[in-house]
């Protein structure tokens, strides 16, 4: 039975010298749980510790270690406790530890390794780096399609505990082609003298070696999937993408678009382990951009500043009309960005965003009109024409935000580029100078100057 230990209690036990009875705890401690306590303690502390666990649980908690974490662990660790971790460890965890590690370090992995280990880690970091290829793993179960299931079954057992899953196994001939895909609650359910030939399923789903990453996570979402086949351009089997690895892959993705939707540069780097220089260096490109985009409103408002200053009232309204369009823009932005990366919508699908988006626009801006005419006409004590002139601002300019923030983002899939980018800050920008002139061009045919 597992059990829960906290900080406190593991560094009060360290401090004190119990090692025994901290030994006796981790062993009942889940090992995702060992490595999250041991993240923040120093080195050598974590070495300590380490060294105190069984060996298939010590593999385990260095797998779930940060990379920073694994890099410090495998600069000290001693070349015995290496190969311990390097033969146990799978092989798609190898390749994301020695993908982000020093040269040095990669060294004193790599003597650990078999030479036919090493020639497939130097096909893996050949892959690019956000593709099918680069996250897959080659612990998966090959069965051949002439062996029954009773042989099928004996083999799983001699060679599963190597494998990262044996819940689906791959059918494949001489050549490593990929013919079909039995799981093993077929092969359990099934006479063992059946052939795997006339139990497998011929009609296998797979990916490519150099498709994107985010192209195996729709997959996996549509799908549902445990694990995926991953083919080269000869449909030889490569390897196989297991839910946990596309888990992490979903999550840095998602973790990309927040990012540009943010006006960032993306960062895989933890907020508080990232120095601020770093952090002023990811957003300061576009925090720059977007400061010099200004100038079209600047333009704008320096063309109408003998307008203003006849009209000074209409400037009090300006921040309102601006703010208005530009919250009116990125709520249309931000579900269409969501539609497209969940692939609820599609490229063909402009025409029925530009008609809902435009019927919507209606109905908010008619809302927002009249509640901001209510406000300025009896309470701003301004008249009724600039009541009339800021309302009808306001609804004319609800609707182009909502229109432009709804189909830029599938312009910028269209210009394959990614639609995040096209979020708050810069729909806001495209409004603001948008709002500016629907603002002054009706205060201009309403006021007669």
């Amino acid at each position: 039975m597992k059990i829960n230990m906290d900080q406190h209690e593991l560094e009060k036990l360290t401090e004190e010298k119990r090692y025994l009875f901290l030994k006796e705890k981790l062993e009942k401690t889940n090992e995702v749980d060992i490595a999250e306590l041991l993240e923040p303690l120093d080195i050598h502390t974590t070495l300590l510790i380490f060294r105190m666990l069984p060996k298939d649980v010590a593999v385990d908690v260095f797998a779930h270690f940060s990379i920073e974490k694994q890099k410090n662990f495998v600069g000290l660790a001693t070349n015995e406790e290496l190969k311990e971790i390097v033969d146990e460890l799978f092989f798609d965890d190898m390749i994301d530890l020695i993908e982000e590690i020093p040269a040095n370090i990669v060294k004193k992995i790599l003597l650990h390794t078999r030479e036919e280990q090493r020639g497939l880690i130097n096909q893996f970091l050949r892959y690019p780096p956000d593709s099918a290829g680069s996250i897959m793993t080659i612990e998966y179960v090959d069965l051949k399609k002439s062996m029954t299931v009773k042989n099928a079954l004996s083999y799983i057992r001699k060679i599963g505990l190597k494998k990262e899953t044996v819940y689906t196994c791959y059918v494949t001939d001489k050549n490593r082609k990929l013919e079909g895909i039995v799981s093993l609650r077929k092969l359990v359910t099934s006479d063992e003298y059946d052939l795997i030939e006339n139990i497998m399923d011929q009609d296998v789903i797979y990916v490519h070696t150099h498709d994107d990453q985010e192209a195996v996570a729709a997959v996996f979402k549509r799908y549902g999937f445990l694990a995926l086949p991953v083919v080269d351009k000869e449909d030889r089997l490569t390897g196989i993408i297991t839910f946990d690895d596309i888990i992490e892959v979903i999550d840095q993705e998602a973790t990309e678009d927040f990012q540009k939707m943010a006006a960032m540069a993306p960062t895989e780097e933890k907020y508080l382990d990232a120095d601020i220089l770093t952090l002023a260096k990811h957003r300061l490109p576009w925090l720059i951009f977007l400061m010099l985009s200004a100038i079209f409103t600047e333009g704008i408002i320096r063309k109408f500043e003998g307008f203003l200053e006849a009209v000074v009232v209409l400037t009090a309204f300006i921040p309102m009309l601006m703010n208005t369009g530009g919250n009116s823009g990125s709520q249309s932005s931000t579900l269409i960005i969501r539609g497209l990366a969940l692939e609820e919508i599609d490229l063909t699908d402009v025409a029925k965003i530009l008609w809902k988006e435009f019927r919507i626009s209606i109905l908010v801006g008619i809302s927002l009109a009249a509640v901001n005419f209510i406000r300025i006409y009896f309470f701003s004590d301004v008249g009724l024409t600039i009541a009339l002139t800021v309302s009808l601002t306001l609804l004319v300019i609800v609707v182009i935000s909502k229109v432009v923030g709804g189909t830029l983002p599938i312009l910028a899939k269209k210009l394959n580029l990614d639609p995040a980018l096209m979020a708050g800050p810069f729909i806001t920008t495209i409004v603001d100078v948008l709002c500016l002139i629907v603002y002054f061009s009706i205060a201009a045919w309403l006021l007669n100057i």
